[in-house]
């Protein structure tokens, strides 16, 4: 199990594993947040207690982002209506992980909602 905690370590989660691949969106709110996504089955994440992050929704309200209350530091996203298997955790909230060996993917959310690396 790997942990992935915020700045102040209020909330945490648990995956089973590293990633070894990372998305970095260019929507409007992602690249803000310049979060690096790792995306789990909900099945296979801990959550962090509930009371410990504040979720965000806007837009089409597909998908919350979540936040440390305390320190503000974002943590994930989840579908909202449970239609999709996955959800992303913030890779860069793993104490020690080199993300120079992770494999780094530029997905086009902004507009064509395709990877940039895929022919």
């Amino acid at each position: 199990m790997i942990e992935f905690a915020c700045h102040c370590r209020a909330a945490r989660l648990g995956a089973p594993e590293a990633p070894t691949e990372v998305s970095e969106c260019n929507c409007s709110i992602c690249r803000r947040l310049g979060a690096r996504w790792a995306y789990y089955r909900p099945s296979e994440v801990t959550l962090p207690a509930p009371q410990s992050t504040q979720p965000y929704v806007w837009g089409d309200r597909m998908l919350a982002f979540h936040r440390c209350r305390s320190c503000g530091v974002t943590t994930h996203w989840q579908s909202l209506d449970g239609s999709r298997d996955r959800m992303a955790v913030n890779a860069r909230l793993i104490d020690g992980l080199d993300l120079s060996a992770v494999r780094v993917r530029q997905f086009d959310g902004a507009e064509t909602w395709r990877y940039l690396d895929d022919n």
